[in-house]
């Protein structure tokens, strides 16, 4: 297969920094969408796979799953997109398309294995995939996805992975007017919790170790803001949700949490802690409780995720920066210093 070669940010090693590279990616097919790159999200996940925490990188590694740019090619058989029209590419860009979870319209479930933005097999190429860092890529048309016009490109980059990670259990869990909502931790993945709860017309309560992030989370569209730390207020608020996002990925108590559900009520986790969370069997039983998790969103999910993002105009909270402060960026992350997702503005690679 014919390739072209693009410029790209990724790194060579796990310690390594990241760098300016160049990568293959492949001429477009007839199905294929290549899109220009204007913005890309940073993930937590993208650092993780950088410096090969999660085990299984394979280098070099270019990362980026929150990718939002202009259509510059088609192939020859694309019916649903035109050159000059904006797109996303969010966490995946291929699936089995066999697999009973596939046909069901659950790509991110395939149980052959779907083919991820970066760090996956790409099946054209037989290497890795290479993700959003980058001047261009190269997709099938099936998993493109279109962008609302009314909407801050910039902004909505981070969409493609927060945006549909928290969607997708609160449409799952049926979410909505009568319902209370508890989101836990108000990071990258929490904010736009937030946001997207209060939209879909819940009451919307979040939790925060942080005094700092009290009138923020309000901000964000929170009816009660309660402090994790405080006893008094966390008794205060037992067995009164009928739902809880956790979007925390450092070790907590969930057991805390699961006390503040009503009976039946579920408590999904899309954060991802490095070690095993315990669970107090009691936490559970007494009231028929669920203990879940869920991860991204079908293509479907993510559509219909940024069609209900244009429609309430919600974005992600983003601080811009460009390609070469992305090291830093991976630092400050660490910390835990960003409101609320930083974005790349991947003109800076041609500069």
């Amino acid at each position: 297969m014919r390739t072209i070669v693009v410029k790209a940010f990724g790194a060579e090693a796990p310690e390594a920094d990241l760098k300016q590279m160049s990568i293959e990616r492949r001429e477009t097919v007839e199905k294929d969408v290549e899109i220009d790159i204007f913005y890309c999200g940073v993930c937590h996940s993208d650092l993780h796979t950088a410096r090969n925490e999660w085990k299984g990188t394979i280098y070099p590694n270019v990362p980026g799953h929150e990718i939002v740019g202009r259509v510059a090619r088609v192939g020859s058989n694309v019916a649903k997109f035109k050159v000059g029209d904006l797109a996303a590419v969010g966490c995946m860009v291929d699936s089995c398309r066999e697999c009973e979870q596939c046909k069901q319209g659950n790509e991110q479930y395939c149980e052959n294995g779907n083919t991820l933005t970066y760090n996956s097999r790409d099946k054209y190429l037989n290497k890795q995939t290479f993700g959003g860092y980058s001047e261009r890529i190269v997709v099938n048309e099936d998993f493109v996805l279109r962008v609302p016009d009314n909407l801050d490109p910039a902004a909505a980059a981070p969409l493609l992975c927060a945006g549909v990670t928290t969607w997708s259990p609160l449409k799952h869990w049926k979410t909505g007017p009568n319902t209370k909502v508890g989101v836990v931790g108000i990071g990258g993945l929490g904010h736009m919790g937030v946001k997207l709860a209060k939209a879909m017309g819940a009451h919307v309560v979040v939790f925060t170790t942080s005094q700092s992030k009290v009138d923020d989370a309000k901000r964000l569209g929170a009816d009660k803001v309660v402090l994790s730390t405080d006893k008094e207020q966390m008794k205060a608020n037992y067995a009164s949700l009928h739902f809880i996002l956790d979007c925390v990925s450092a070790q907590h108590d969930v057991n805390a949490y699961l006390r503040l559900l009503k009976v039946d009520g579920t408590l999904a986790l899309v954060g991802a802690p490095e070690h095993p969370l315990p669970i107090a069997p009691f936490s559970l039983i007494p009231a028929r409780k669920n203990f879940a998790g869920s991860t991204i969103g079908s293509i479907a999910e993510t559509q219909e995720m940024l069609d209900f993002c244009g429609k309430h105009n919600i974005t992600a909270d983003i601080e811009l920066i460009k390609i070469q402060d992305i090291n830093n960026a991976y630092e400050r992350l660490l910390k835990g210093d960003v409101k609320y997702r930083f974005v790349i503005d991947m003109a800076s690679l041609k500069s």
